[in-house]
């Protein structure tokens, strides 16, 4: 029991020095142009195996994220790596972390364009099919770009990654599952030589992509399925409004508040997602989907969890 609780409280105390990074890299872009929104994000998530998984900047498990920013944009993303490469002697680590990396950096670089977030999650893996060492695996991904002018969030997602938006107390946005079938989603991929047809791979140009308004006070949060797999959408919501504090009114306390809050609530979605994913009596979000699909189950769904909250603030 102590070791389980050393290794949690450096993986949440990780996390929450991550989440300030994220912060405070957007409030000093944006101290001069209070006039335009921006993204105050913070990160915290956990490894199905928290004794030997990894835990460390950009990374959770299988699991990876970014959170960056260039010019007059936002930028924020996931992946998920599809654990059942490790059959085949491959780290599903691998391909969604270069994913999220090559994403940053390209963003980082200007090498991306604000109206086509699709575009950015294409030219990643695509790099990624050029790299001279083959990087093998598949992922699912959801990435999401703020252009501040406008007050436009864009999004592209493929597979069973994805955001939620929560604006006065509701869902206003929300990315919907890609699937193939139950528990396979779509995925980007590069497989060994010779696996070509028996392995699913999606085109970049399959993501499902969105473009909506934003608002000073949105919430939004942009999660790999251990989150919502495990974690219901009217709980979610509900911490998800505890975000904007208790008046409701985004950036009327200091900015260390608000993001010290933020990070509250996302560490309580990270940990809530990890307990119910080990629960084998609870009814999850997983297990009626499985059911829908004639399939008899019950209990949480064990599985690396990231979760990336951000709130737009003026």
């Amino acid at each position: 029991m102590m070791q389980s609780i050393f290794w949690t409280g450096r993986v949440l105390s990780r996390a929450i020095r991550n989440g300030l990074s994220s912060f405070s890299n957007a409030a000093e872009l944006n101290v001069s142009n209070k006039k335009h929104p921006y993204l105050v994000s913070v990160v915290c998530g956990f490894p199905k195996d928290i004794a030997n998984g990894r835990s460390h900047k950009g990374q959770f498990g299988d699991d990876a994220w970014f959170s960056t920013n260039f010019n007059n944009a936002d930028v924020i993303g996931v992946a998920d790596g599809v654990g059942g490469w490790r059959a085949y002697g491959i780290d599903p680590g691998e391909f969604s972390s270069y994913l999220m990396r090559t994403c940053e950096r390209l963003v980082r670089m200007g090498h991306f364009k604000m109206s086509e977030p699709g575009d950015l999650l294409a030219k990643s893996y695509y790099e990624l099919l050029e790299h001279k060492k083959p990087i093998l695996g598949s992922s699912t991904a959801c990435v999401m770009i703020l252009d501040r002018n406008e007050s436009i969030m864009r999004a592209a997602n493929i597979g069973d990654s994805g955001f939620m938006v929560v604006r006065g107390g509701r869902v206003v946005h929300r990315s919907h599952e890609q699937q193939h079938y139950f528990n396979t989603p779509y995925q980007l991929s590069l497989p060994p030589p010779g696996h070509d047809r028996n392995v699913l791979s999606d085109r970049p140009e399959s993501a499902e992509t969105a473009e909506f308004k934003v608002e000073c006070g949105d919430v939004i949060l942009v999660a790999t399925d251990g989150v919502f797999d495990n974690v219901p959408e009217p709980v979610l919501v509900a911490e998800m409004r505890r975000a904007r504090g208790e008046g409701g009114e985004a950036g009327t306390a200091g900015e260390e508040t608000e993001v010290q809050r933020l990070q509250g609530v996302a560490n309580s979605i990270a940990w809530m997602a990890r307990n119910l994913s080990f629960d084998g009596c609870y009814m999850s979000p997983f297990a009626k989907s499985a059911r829908q699909n004639g399939i008899d189950a019950i209990g949480g769904k064990p599985d690396d969890i990231t979760v990336l909250l951000a709130i737009v603030a003026l």
